[in-house]
């Protein structure tokens, strides 16, 4: 077995990643591997200096790979080598002169407040079992903030309706409870009916498919795209983006920062923090009608 081998099963068996980012860590090391072997010739990562790792990277930028995909390799070689150093005795760490790239600041994409209202509250999605599903899928990410794995993940015996609340499986498997509101309860039973009078049964994941089984992520995702596209042309329309909404407007609202973070299942305030730009640009349009002063030229 290789050392990127023994890398991934540590991932694996002792650090508990996700089969999404073992997969992530998985391809950026068999493409370093490849470049190591056709570049230099080497055939165990082991072998690789730093001078090797920087022109790695170099290659990358060359062929336009983004400078967060390339961020993202770096932040892989630097988990790797930390590995080696540790459990294989590697002598040298060859990523300690690597630098992650500048990359510009986004401010998330959201979808407005009275647009959402209107397509959950004005549009019909059908009562079939397709047309709650889906409402479910959208009710579920915008008023939880759930990530997309979060709720492909999500179990009737994690929704505890007397508490309304549910209970997440998040990144590094760490538990947080959503509340949820009413509407979504009702919804959530209205829901279960039909899976019972569909499938005759109740599968144990909130979210299936057509056919009663365990949904896949394209289903979440198209489900978003199609719902979104009938409010907004704008590009992005995918689950994440009602997660983005759902925390931009309960900041708008004057939610507290640092409860926004525990809802979202963030580790750090710094991440919760990108969706105060939105609502900083709402205060100083408030700010701008309403003080004497910012009236004048």
């Amino acid at each position: 077995m290789n050392s990127i081998d023994n890398f991934l099963n540590y991932l694996t068996y002792e650090k508990n990643c996700s089969p999404h980012t073992i997969l992530a860590y998985q391809e950026d090391l068999i493409q370093l591997n490849d470049y190591l072997g056709i570049t230099y010739e080497i055939k165990d990562v082991k072998e690789a200096e730093s001078m090797m790792l920087r022109s790695w990277v170099l290659v990358l930028s060359e062929q336009k790979f983004s400078a967060t995909s390339i961020n993202r390799k770096i932040a892989t070689l630097k988990s790797l080598y930390k590995f080696l150093r540790k459990r294989e005795n590697l002598e040298t760490n060859p990523t300690l002169k690597l630098r992650p790239l500048k990359t510009p600041k986004n401010t998330p994409t959201f979808i407005e407040e009275n647009k959402l209202i209107h397509l959950l509250e004005k549009i019909e999605f059908g009562n079939d079992f397709k047309g709650l599903r889906s409402k479910i899928i959208v009710e579920i990410l915008y008023g939880t903030g759930m990530r997309l794995s979060e709720l492909l993940h999500l179990e009737w015996t994690d929704i505890d309706m007397y508490q309304q609340q549910a209970k997440v499986l998040g990144k590094r498997k760490k538990e947080r409870f959503i509340p949820l509101h009413i509407t979504l309860i009702h919804l959530l039973n209205e829901y279960k009916e039909k899976i019972m009078l569909t499938f005759g049964e109740l599968h144990p994941n909130v979210i299936i498919t057509d056919k009663g089984i365990e949904a896949y992520p394209s289903l979440i995702y198209l489900t978003v795209k199609k719902m979104l596209s009938l409010i907004t042309t704008q590009d992005k329309k995918s689950p994440h983006v009602l997660r983005h909404s759902f925390a931009t407007h309960l900041l708008d609202k004057g939610a507290d920062l640092n409860a926004v973070k525990d809802l979202l299942g963030h580790n750090s305030l710094a991440s919760t923090q990108v969706y105060t730009h939105n609502t900083l640009s709402k205060l100083k349009e408030v700010f701008n009608q309403a003080h004497p002063k910012a009236k004048i030229d």
